[in-house]
């Protein structure tokens, strides 16, 4: 559905450092740094155009009520991604768990990054066997 999406950030030593840690959990790999902007993702989607979320250096970072989403490969990772936002400056904003609101499976946790934006990650897949 998406092409690329991009959220603002204070610092984006502080935002590398943050968004390296909850993304590897979920598979997603950090494949630029500029001067002003991280990116994050795929470097070429099926049609050759990049695929990616980008952290752009901002002095408005205004947070507000949106969300950003991503895709879990399990529940493990899902773990992870929250674990990883809590060691490198993040704050809970809902603990791994299912929430039947959504559906029987829908196994998510939700974060805020140290600029205040909202982050969740998500799998709707059983939890994996030992």
């Amino acid at each position: 559905m998406f092409d690329h999406l991009s959220i603002t950030a204070s610092d984006l030593d502080r935002a590398q450092k943050f968004y390296d840690a909850v993304l590897a959990p979920l598979g997603v790999p950090r494949v630029n740094r500029r001067e002003r902007a991280i990116g994050y993702g795929e470097r070429r989607h099926v049609d050759g155009a990049p695929c990616y979320f980008s952290v752009f250096l901002s002095d408005k970072v205004v947070p507000d009520n949106r969300h950003w989403c991503f895709r879990a490969p399990s529940r493990a990772a899902v773990r992870a991604f929250h674990a990883a936002a809590l060691a490198n400056g993040g704050s809970d904003d809902g603990p791994p768990g299912i929430r039947e609101i959504y559906s029987p499976d829908y196994y998510a946790a939700f974060v805020h990054d140290p600029d205040g934006n909202r982050l969740e990650a998500v799998t709707r897949r059983p939890e994996e066997q030992t």
